[in-house]
């Protein structure tokens, strides 16, 4: 089973996230925020990571950034998810912390799952 690492500081959107992600078929670990997922990611590795912006603490553009300048990590996808949607916030989730992708925040469902597939499909093609 492929595990998806969801990193957000809302409980309820936590909750919400990973039931769909369940039901999708994916097991998902939980951060509350980006100092807790870096901790995590000393033990484990999973294959794709959700980011959230917005958290208290280390932002999560910057986590990202950390996670692609560690090379025990740099391979795993890291999926932005954020209100942030403007094309200021793209650029830096992309050009600054080396995101895999973007999705802003309120989503539509199918798009979301249809987006991890994607980069799941795009990780295993360039054998990350």
């Amino acid at each position: 089973m492929v595990s998806i690492m969801l990193v957000d500081d809302e409980p309820e959107l936590r909750f919400l996230v990973k039931r769909m992600l369940k039901r999708e078929g994916y097991e998902v670990i939980e951060a509350a925020n980006g100092e807790e997922s870096l901790e995590m990611l000393k033990t484990i590795k999973p294959g794709l990571i959700l980011m959230d912006v917005r958290m208290p603490g280390l932002d999560g553009w910057e986590v990202c950034k950390r996670i692609k300048e560690n090379p025990k990590t740099k391979n795993i996808p890291v999926i932005i998810f954020s209100v942030r949607d403007s094309e200021e916030s793209l650029k830096r989730s992309f050009e600054y912390a080396h995101a895999d992708a973007h999705i802003g925040k309120p989503f539509e469902i199918r798009e979301f799952i249809d987006k991890i597939k994607i980069i799941f499909e795009k990780s295993s093609s360039q054998g990350k």
